[in-house]
């Protein structure tokens, strides 16, 4: 239930931009009567490296490096973004194969980011131990990206045209592993979080965001699936081979902190299911097509956009015929997230601040670019 309030002085709060719970350089300032929170004011830029304008004074590939570094917990859907739109002016066919590998390392990189936000948000509310579970089971995510790429967390790994390389001999054996380790873990996380009390109090009824203003402030990704909207880009508007995998639109129509946290859980089962078919379904063939050594893609313009762990992520990229785009644009779902805060959080208390603004699962990377 919202706190009503009485009328007094309102105080101005600074909540970080040092802060452990805000998850990166972000800062509020929050207007309070007495503990009450009646106003938000989020202030960004703290982290901010103009990445936008990189792209800009990069060749096409050797921008690609640097998308890793916006959503740094979800580097693929990055890559993808900004690879599909260059594929898009040059008009180039990706081999079949290349195709489901960047499916599969996806939604790997989905469940690892996942962890990280139930490990980091049950720690934020104090379970310490679901932090620990939550890196425990990331870790042969990191493992098989080390195997694969030769990195764990910034890969670099899709490319345009295709992948930078084929799964080694036993990825694929490590990644049924994983899945079936995974599984009967999550049932685990039920029982340690999804169902306690102290933790249902701290969520449940909690920051509540419905579906029409989400929609208004441009939420997307679990944060609005979980005020029960089923907008998922993997659906809308399927990419690579998304069209030809069974998964369901996970779904939540409590609105709150809860129902975003119960969305992530059970996304990673989904993630697990479309990992599956992916190995079974997997094509002989190339894993990356050829191109010239200077990618110049003819004048036009083309939009990018995947569905990445925290939502809509979309990257738009201007071509004026050189071998570097005269313009590149970022849509970070985190951005929209932040609009939408101040919301969730009037009427609440600084307690809650914490479980609000974590159930969000922002990526400061993103939103500052």
């Amino acid at each position: 239930m919202i706190h009503e309030t009485t009328p007094t002085t309102q105080v101005a709060l600074n909540m970080g931009p040092q802060h452990p719970s805000t998850h990166g350089v972000l800062r509020l300032e929050l207007m309070l009567e007495g503990e009450v929170i009646v106003g938000c004011n989020p202030i960004i830029g703290y982290l901010h490296r103009g990445i936008e304008k990189i792209g800009e004074a990069r060749s096409y590939p050797g921008f690609l490096p640097y998308t890793d570094r916006l959503d740094y917990l979800s580097s693929a859907s990055n890559n993808l973004a900004y690879v599909q739109a260059v594929e898009k002016l040059i008009e180039l066919e990706v081999p079949e194969r290349a195709r489901y590998l960047r499916v599969m390392l996806l939604e790997l990189n989905r469940i690892a980011s996942h962890l990280v936000f139930v490990a980091t948000f049950a720690n934020d509310l104090g379970a310490t131990t679901a932090f620990l579970y939550g890196f425990r089971e990331r870790e042969p995510i990191m493992d098989m990206f080390e195997m694969w790429t030769g990195a764990r967390l910034t890969q670099s790994w899709i490319r345009i045209g295709g992948v930078a390389g084929d799964i080694p001999e036993g990825f694929a054996e490590a990644a049924r592993s994983f899945c079936a380790m995974l599984l009967p873990r999550l049932q685990e996380y039920d029982r340690l979080l999804t169902g306690n009390h102290i933790f249902r109090a701290r969520t449940e009824g909690v920051g509540l965001l419905s579906r029409d203003v989400g929609i208004n402030y441009g939420c997307s990704g679990p944060t609005l699936r979980g005020s029960g909207e089923p907008y998922d880009i993997r659906r809308a508007e399927p990419h690579e081979v998304y069209d030809r995998l069974n998964f369901d639109v996970v779904t939540d129509d409590s609105a709150d902190c809860m129902g975003r946290y119960r969305v992530r859980i059970e996304e990673m089962r989904q993630s697990v299911r479309i990992v599956e078919q992916c190995l079974s379904q997997l094509p002989a063939g190339e894993v990356l097509a050829r191109l010239p050594r200077v990618v110049r893609p003819p004048e036009g313009e083309a939009w990018g956009r995947v569905e990445s762990p925290r939502g809509d992520f979309g990257c738009f990229v201007v071509s004026d015929g050189g071998p570097q785009p005269l313009r590149v644009r970022i849509r970070a779902p985190s951005f929209y997230h932040m609009g939408a805060l101040p919301e969730m959080l009037r009427g609440w208390k600084i307690g809650d601040v914490v479980a609000i603004l974590g159930s969000l699962d922002i990526v400061l990377g993103e939103i500052d670019r």
